[in-house]
């Protein structure tokens, strides 16, 4: 449900314009000089007609022009100061919610990102902040400039006539009910606006990010149609959203014309008869007619507000997401030193409805090598997602050195593992920094040892600018066996006591694979290493072999011994070496 506005006030303030207070102070004082000029000079324009217009007014002509040009003059140098200071905090605030949600959102288990796609979280971090920063400065104008701006403009009306100015608003009480039905219409509209940019997100992300599958497939036309269906969507609610918005101000010039056309149904005679001099009318009738922009303005603000209140609510929404299984922030269970002894005991896990594990119970001896096999949707990944925290078992024990993993901080357990995946997932940054992910203090001999272990030493040199060179988008630079590479060097380097390989040599050539199982095999030594692997010939070297089968042990032993049992594994490897 959304957040009542106050409350959203309130969170908006307290987390990020507080901090900004010495420069929204100041941007709002030159607002509120700004917004006086106007009465300032609606009040000048009764001395100009009534004395330096009339006759024998010349007198009075430089003290009045000088007046109105040092109004103009102070009004100019005020705007150019608040819309800077207010563009610099804009830029501040919302770089600052980018970041905090961004913090956020990597805290989030594997589970969110199961159900959030790429394309929606991008448009949450950018597209609502990006809506959200100029409302305040919307505010902060409307209270310091328009809403001041308006009390003196009516104060110089009223001290005309009372009764003109209450004419003038003859038709305020009108807006009242249209303007709260707006309300609501506008940010509900603004709700499904996001929702929708998300999904334009959403359709760009994923056809770009599986080009080569458009291509092969001839999908161009079905991916264009796909997201002009889309576009279509949201020109249409974009369309309503500023009907709505537009109601409003355009509401508030109908009830001033009413106003006008009273007053100068009042006043025509009183100015006939001379009981008022046109010097009153003119002064008058400028303070009224300078009041038609800010209640404009501050017409469109109301809907402004409710389309910054759609994305605060989703912004804070997401702020509000928890993990589903809260890791403590500090470890209080710590495993024993060396390489660890890794337990699984009774440990189940499903996907909704659908169990993975089914109380899965194995040991990975330390120091040692542990294969684990099995056919797809054995299990052997979920394994992998629960050792590094990706995911939460929903029953039982995984202890890691002793330790269980559910005391540990996140950080704390994923220290514990250098990870080769079979996506070898790189960044659009150079070769080196996808090697040393950012960690400073990595000495150059340590890195020309990981270099040349996982054999990226061998083609570095045709690289144009060697280790500097960027790898390009998801590594696109890079052949899949160079980017497998790149990732095999980049958990050699670290110092972590537990290797664990997904399908680590799967994008390499017979020749590479040979040389990079030997890189890892000396990698290896003092470690714990775990293997996952479908490809049961990388495997035969191991300690010992596991073999999952519908979420449970079904063997275990060493190569030659399951063989010779002829049961699981030796069916299993017996199909792979008759395919090939």
């Amino acid at each position: 449900m959304p957040e009542a506005p106050s409350k959203l006030s309130r969170r908006f303030w307290s987390g990020y314009l507080r901090p900004q207070v010495p420069a929204l102070a100041a941007g709002f004082a030159l607002m509120v000089i700004e917004g006086s000029a106007l009465g300032g000079l609606s009040y000048l324009l009764k001395p100009l007609f009534d004395q330096v217009f009339a006759p024998g007014g010349s007198s009075a002509l430089m003290a009045v022009g000088l007046g109105i040009l040092a109004l103009f003059a102070v009004r100019a140098v005020c705007v150019v100061s608040s819309r800077t200071l207010m563009a610099a905090v804009a830029q501040r605030v919302s770089a600052a919610m980018q970041a905090d949600l961004l913090r956020h959102i990597l805290t989030l288990d594997a589970g969110f990102f199961q159900t959030n796609a790429p394309g929606v979280l991008i448009e949450r971090v950018q597209g609502d902040t990006i809506a959200v920063q100029g409302i305040w400065s919307s505010l902060l104008t409307g209270i310091g400039r328009d809403a001041l701006g308006l009390a003196l403009l009516f104060g110089v009306a009223i001290s005309i006539d009372p009764y003109w100015t209450l004419y003038a608003l003859i038709g305020a009480p009108l807006l009242i009910l249209p303007s709260a039905l707006l309300q609501s219409y506008v940010r509900r509209k603004s709700s499904q606006l996001r929702d929708q940019a998300g999904a334009r997100a959403t359709r760009l992300d994923e056809i770009f990010h599986g080009i080569q599958a458009v291509k092969l497939n001839r999908m161009e036309d079905y991916q264009t149609a796909r997201f002009r269906a889309v576009l279509k969507t949201i020109t249409r609610s974009e369309v309503k959203s500023v009907l709505g918005r537009s109601l409003m101000p355009g509401m508030i010039d109908l009830v001033t014309g009413i106003g006008f056309f009273a007053v100068l149904y009042m006043a025509g005679d009183e100015i006939a008869d001379g009981s008022r001099t046109v010097g009153d009318f003119m002064s008058f009738f400028t303070a009224m007619s300078l009041t038609f922009q800010p209640l404009r303005r501050l017409g469109e603000m109301s809907g402004t507000w409710q389309i910054a209140a759609a994305s605060l609510d989703r912004i804070y929404a997401l702020l509000d997401t928890k993990p589903a299984r809260p890791r403590p922030a500090v470890s209080v269970a710590r495993p024993s030193a060396g390489a660890p002894e890794i337990r699984f005991e009774d440990v189940r896990f499903a996907h909704g409805d659908s169990p993975v594990l089914r109380g899965l119970t194995f040991t990975a001896a330390a120091g040692k090598t542990t294969a684990l096999v099995g056919a797809s949707g054995a299990g052997k990944s979920t394994v992998f997602h629960l050792l590094t925290g990706l995911l939460e078992p929903d029953a039982g024990r995984i202890s890691i050195g002793g330790a269980d993993s559910a005391g540990m901080s996140l950080p704390d357990q994923r220290a514990l593992f250098a990870t080769v995946t079979q996506d070898s997932a790189l960044f659009d940054e150079t070769l080196r920094d996808n090697v040393t992910l950012g960690r400073d203090g990595i000495a150059p001999d340590r890195l020309q040892a990981a270099l040349a272990a996982a054999h990226v030493s061998d083609f570095l040199d045709a690289l144009p600018q060697g280790l500097t060179t960027p790898v390009g988008p998801r590594g696109s630079a890079l052949s899949g066996g160079q980017r497998q590479r790149v990732a095999i060097a980049r958990a050699l380097i670290q110092d972590a006591p537990v290797l664990l390989l997904d399908e680590a040599t799967s994008a390499l050539d017979a020749q590479s694979e040979a040389a990079v199982a030997d890189a890892l095999a000396a990698g290896s030594q003092g470690r714990t290493t775990l293997v996952i692997a479908h490809r049961l010939a990388t495997v035969r070297g191991a300690d010992k072999i596991i073999v999952l089968d519908q979420g449970l042990v079904a063997e275990e032993g060493s190569h030659d011994a399951l063989l010779s049992r002829g049961g699981l594994y030796a069916g299993l490897y017996k199909l792979q070496f008759k395919d090939e």
